[in-house]
């Protein structure tokens, strides 16, 4: 397909990065909204035990179909037609209907029970979800055709339209009966699934009928069609003209378009098959706490609530800065360093400079680490104060969740780094087994949620995340060791970062937290501020040949 899609991966990734801020920005909102006029029972119910189903009914119906689909597109399998693409997309939602019959009749029948004044709006609310999922997977083939084409700013676009629809939606309804809480949250879902659908259809409705006028404007000898016009769909349609295979809309439907083929790809099938067992396990490691939350009695939805913000919260370092560092010294790494080679076969100045990268990379988010933990202690309150109001802190159990959150981003820090490093330069059939040491700490990740959350309550989560992490570290480092063991090089020992900078991360920590009630609130953050700044101010001093290095390859960039 003549598209460039280095440029459009970065696009994509620079949109998603805004547009996950601004979803994460409208959720806050609502959550906060929820806290302080609905109550913390009925934002657990929603944010963790509704949305959970919603998460589970799409995922399993649609990821491993979709990650087939765009593998036989990527490969350019031959046998493989756009009307068997196609035809494959729709399987998502005989999927979606096999699925929401088990997940529907656990969510209302065995899972913790719901406080009888929800019960109604909770089981209403439980069909919303279900039927807005086989709603939205009505858009699945649209969806695909415009990821393979790399449409980012329509798919931003439409997304940001339907959160928008979602949105409003429910704070209408919420704020004129906020005990109808729940029916708003259904009755959303619902509209935005319709938006969705509607959105998608709508725009290739337009899209198609333009590029077929386009086409036979371009090829006819006498162009009937303003000169302005022209250019403008030149500018938009050119690129995919020849490339497009939909001619009406109507062939986004099963078995439409022209086919000399099967109607399904058998090897496209196999394919798929091969992608469901990553798809369940994928999904355990992605929604592994909020099971256990749902299928445990020992906590209440008040407390899954707490725990729900606690972790949105906590994990914003991890989706704004540790991911985007991740995902680009992953690729970083993936072109430095050669899978099936040792090191000591390759470039000694690739290989070097790769140890060193990673080196400085883990000293720095270990460094941002210390920084949220050691401050964390101190500003939990009042982050969380000025998030949820009095009565949300009181009892002191977010407090609490977020101060030990904040232990948890150190080991998410480095094993982010590591084990991406892991990743990009291991061999396949290590990848392969590492996947299955991969499934067994999950699975003890799981067993360790509900034996501490047993004993410990919601905290218990962040203590299991704490110890399958660091497993994960240990894995990783010992990997990274015995890989640079031959030529003499041991990236960990930069690892660590300087003593003057660990003594006053720790100090300027310590002086918040010594201060914490003794000053109001303004100056205690003031206060921070400036700890903070000479913080950094330190770690530049202490890394300024790193900064120069930093900042004279990034001149060369712009440069170039």
């Amino acid at each position: 397909m003549p598209r460039n899609v280095l440029k459009s991966s970065l696009h994509d990734a620079g949109f998603s990065i805004i547009f996950q801020i601004l979803c994460r920005i409208v959720t806050f909102g609502i959550n906060a909204f929820i806290i302080r006029h609905v109550g913390r029972e009925v934002l657990g119910i929603m944010n963790v035990r509704l949305l959970l189903l919603e998460s589970t009914v799409l995922f399993l119906s649609r990821e491993a179909v979709n990650r087939a689909a765009l593998s036989a597109t990527s490969q350019k399998r031959e046998k493989c037609t756009w009307a068997q693409l196609i035809n494959q997309q729709w399987l998502t939602l005989t999927i979606c209907l096999f699925v929401c019959l088990p997940c529907g009749y656990v969510w209302l029948h065995c899972l913790s029970p719901v406080d009888l004044k929800y019960l109604e709006q909770y089981r209403f609310a439980c069909y919303a979800v279900l039927f807005s999922c086989i709603i939205e997977l009505c858009a699945e083939p649209p969806v695909f055709v415009s990821q393979v084409f790399c449409f980012v700013k329509l798919k931003i676009a439409l997304n940001t339209l339907h959160i928008f629809v979602r949105s409003v939606i429910f704070l209408t309804i919420a704020l004129t009966d906020s005990t109808a809480a729940i029916y708003a949250f259904a009755i959303a879902q619902l509209a935005s699934a319709m938006t969705i659908v509607l959105s998608h259809y709508g725009f290739y409705a337009y899209y198609i009928k333009s590029l077929n006028l386009f086409k036979e404007a371009n090829n006819a000898s006498n162009n009937c069609l303003p000169k302005s016009m022209l250019r403008d769909w030149r500018k938009a349609l050119f690129e995919n003209m020849n490339d497009f295979p939909l001619k009406k809309l109507s062939e986004f439907l099963p078995g439409v378009m022209k086919n000399e083929s099967k109607f399904f790809n058998s090897e496209l099938q196999i394919l798929t098959l091969s992608f469901v067992k990553q798809a369940v396990l994928k999904q355990i490691l992605t929604e592994g706490e909020k099971y256990v939350m749902s299928m445990s009695p020992v906590l209440n939805f008040e407390q899954q609530a707490m725990y729900d913000v606690v972790n949105n919260l906590g994990s914003l370092a991890a989706r704004f800065i540790f991911r985007p560092i991740e995902e680009s010294s992953y690729f970083y790494f993936t072109q430095t360093i050669s899978r099936d080679l040792p090191l000591n076969d390759q470039d000694k100045t690739k290989v070097q400079q790769a140890g060193s990268v990673l080196g400085h990379l883990s000293m720095t988010v270990i460094s941002i680490g210390l920084l949220a933990l050691s401050f964390g202690q101190s500003y939990s309150h009042t982050l969380l104060y000025l998030y949820g109001g009095a009565d949300f802190i009181s009892g002191g159990l977010p407090e609490m969740l977020l101060k030990w959150h904040c232990l948890a981003i150190c080991f998410l820090a480095i094993n982010g780094i590591t084990e991406g490093y892991m990743f990009a330069t291991n061999t396949s059939n290590d990848i392969d087994k590492y996947n299955y040491l991969l499934a067994i700490f999950s699975i003890s990740f799981l067993l360790l949620s509900y034996v501490f959350t047993t004993v410990f309550g919601p905290v218990g989560f962040i203590f299991a995340n704490c110890i399958n992490m660091f497993c994960r570290i240990c894995y990783s480092v010992q990997f990274i060791w015995l890989q640079y063991k031959p030529i003499r090089m041991n990236p960990l020992l930069q690892f660590i970062p300087s003593k003057i900078f660990i003594f006053m991360v720790f100090l300027g920590g310590f002086v918040c937290y010594a201060t914490m009630f003794k000053i109001s609130m303004m100056s205690h953050l003031m206060l921070g501020i400036g700890c903070v700044f000479i913080v950094l101010m330190t770690w530049a001093y202490e890394n300024k040949d790193l900064l120069e290095v930093c900042w004279t390859y990034r001149k060369k960039l712009k440069f170039e």
